[in-house]
């Protein structure tokens, strides 16, 4: 009879983390997938189509490089600016693949349907779990919620958007910018983190008058190298 109450928790265990996974993980995905509104509302203010919108988010689906994308074409920006400024904020997910790669081991043929999902949210959950299949669960959990459900909000956004005609006249077009500033809070945990921010805004802000839109974005890249080589050169001397 000893061995019983034991064997209890080892059972419960097992099934706890499970449900704290799909917990986590279904909550990243709403939450984050209702942004789908804003970026539909976005796109349809930039002057894309409703058909454009929604293709958009079913082949490209990151929201960073969306909302760049529509926002430099809304402000008659150069297309092939603002498609590089896109990838640009893209490629952080291909470091994220690499890692991912290392952690979940999915086989083969699954490989190339994961990589569409892997974009911030659904890296974030699945390098907080303490093992792989933890990992794989929480990474194919937030992608389908947040997959489903962003490219529900992008259609049903652009489709009130053409209902309502133009969105600047309802204060609309500043939905965008709000959620997009709204997930880039949340990045700010630390102090590089906060001077790259301020950094990057100067950066946009002093080329905006002087170069096509779309560029400032590129240029704002800078401002990382910029401040990790300020903030290691004390170190570097020691």
């Amino acid at each position: 009879m000893a061995t019983e109450p034991s064997q209890i928790p080892i059972e419960r265990t097992s099934i706890r983390p499970r449900a704290a996974v799909v917990r986590d993980a279904l909550g990243v995905g709403v939450a984050v997938g209702l942004s789908g509104f804003a970026f539909g509302v976005t796109s349809a203010g930039a002057g894309l189509s409703l058909a454009q919108t929604c293709v958009l988010s079913l082949l490209v689906f990151t929201g960073a490089s969306q909302f760049a994308l529509v926002g430099a074409l809304g402000v008659g920006g150069n297309p092939a600016a603002a498609v590089a400024g896109a990838l640009f904020l893209g490629v952080r997910n291909a470091f994220y693949g690499l890692r991912l790669a290392q952690l979940m081991r999915l086989p083969r043929a699954v490989r190339p349907l994961a990589a569409q999902w892997i974009i911030d949210e659904t890296s974030a959950v699945a390098m907080a779990q303490p093992d792989r299949r933890s990992a794989r669960l929480g990474f194919a959990v937030t992608g389908a919620s947040l997959y489903v459900l962003w490219n529900l909000t992008t259609f049903l956004g652009a489709l009130g958007a053409e209902a309502l005609g133009d969105p600047s006249a309802w204060g609309l077009d500043a939905a965008g910018p709000a959620v997009f500033l709204a997930l880039l809070a949340s990045m700010l945990r630390g102090r590089q983190e906060v001077l790259v921010a301020v950094l990057a805004v100067a950066l946009a802000l002093a080329c905006l008058p002087l170069l096509p839109a779309g560029v400032p974005v590129l240029v704002s890249a800078l401002a990382a190298p910029i401040v990790l080589a300020l903030t290691r050169r004390p170190e570097a001397s020691r």
